[in-house]
């Protein structure tokens, strides 16, 4: 085969059923990684990409209005998601923003040669009623992006959504929530560090507090990317785009993880994962903790620490920030030790200027 596709259309015409579902979900797509939305697309009814003459047309588990423009359309639609965009979240954000248009244009009969940019522009105003401006913003840029990607590709003459404008928004501070240096210690001592889970969790939590990673950067860290340098341990985190950011650990970080790798015994198993998940008896299985296990796992610690629910994986990043900068940190350091491009997104983590606020607030003495 040369392609997930043809290997799946294979096992489709050759397997029997049964044996097709089993192999599609724990053989094929460990292997080939392939997105959440394939994954909608596969699993329940035969999904047929690129036949002229599908044997029913119910086989087309796409959206009505692409389902109804041809397989050519069908054959687009799905390479926009699985070969035109790389970084899995913004697939599956993308996915979510274009399923949503697609059944909003269907429930109001709109086919996808007549989308105008009068239809795009209402479906803008009615979904900035009930979410927030900078969703709306995504959504309308998915559209945008998936109607190019529809022009060149010879499906559309013109992008109706180009000339369609969203909402402003005008961001100088993060809404991450972020926790103070004692909340931040006051979680880790709260996590039972007796335990191959609590050891995972405790390392986790620490690393993504002082190297500033994204919880998908250091959810993809492998054991080898754990590595000593002189009398030190550093870690090399896979960010997006591509880029490898290698940064020292904190001792505090250190020790953590290597107290779960000596638990867990993976200092020899260079090229498994390092964070794993935990499986039914509550042993580390084989496979790489996903970032939704990642955030039910911290919204639990922290409900068990007595902090705020609101807390999620970005909060660390925050907090590292905000702390590096409270102690002495330069913003342009606190940049590369983040991985942004620009020292504004840094600096939308940094929350310092909060406490000098609320000082300011408890002037007035009433």
């Amino acid at each position: 085969a040369s392609n997930e596709f043809e290997l799946i259309w294979f096992f489709r015409q050759h397997l029997p059923q049964n044996f097709v579902n089993t192999t599609l979900h724990n053989v094929l797509y460990a292997t080939y990684d392939l997105s959440d939305f394939v994954l909608r697309l596969l699993p329940e009814k035969p999904v047929i990409i690129g036949t002229s003459s599908p044997s029913r047309p119910d086989e087309l588990t796409v959206p009505d209005i692409i389902q109804n423009a041809g397989p050519k359309t069908i054959r687009r639609f799905v390479e926009f998601f699985t070969a035109n965009i790389r970084n899995v979240n913004t697939r599956l954000a993308y996915m979510r923003a274009a399923g949503r248009f697609c059944d909003w244009a269907a429930r109001n009969q709109i086919e996808l040669a007549a989308a105008e940019p009068i239809a795009i522009a209402t479906y803008i105003e009615r979904l900035g009623r009930s979410h927030a401006d900078l969703t709306v913003k995504q959504h309308l840029a998915a559209i945008r992006m998936l109607f190019d990607y529809f022009v060149t590709g010879g499906i559309m003459p013109s992008n109706p959504a180009s000339s369609v404008r969203g909402p402003k928004v005008v961001i100088t501070k993060g809404k991450t929530p972020v926790l103070t240096a004692s909340d931040a210690r006051q979680l880790l001592d709260s996590i039972d560090t007796t335990t191959i889970a609590g050891l995972r969790d405790h390392a986790l939590i620490a690393i993504l507090i002082v190297t500033f990673a994204r919880v998908s950067a250091a959810l993809r860290v492998n054991v080898r990317d754990v590595y000593r340098n002189g009398n030190r341990y550093w870690i090399r985190l896979h960010e997006k785009g591509g880029r490898a950011h290698e940064m020292p650990l904190h001792h505090v970080a250190e020790n953590s993880l290597l107290q779960y790798m000596d638990a867990a015994g993976l200092h020899e198993r260079q090229d498994s994962p390092l964070f794993r998940s935990i499986g039914n008896r509550r042993y580390l299985t084989r496979n790489r903790m996903h970032r939704n296990d990642a955030l039910r796992m911290i919204k639990r610690r922290a409900r068990h620490a007595g902090l705020s629910p609101e807390i999620c994986c970005h909060t660390f990043r925050a907090t590292g920030i905000t702390e590096y900068m409270r102690n002495g940190g330069t913003l342009e350091r606190a940049q590369h030790m983040a991985g942004h491009a620009s020292s504004r997104t840094t600096d939308l983590y940094n929350r310092v200027a909060d406490q000098v606020t609320l000082d300011e607030v408890e002037r007035i003495l009433i």
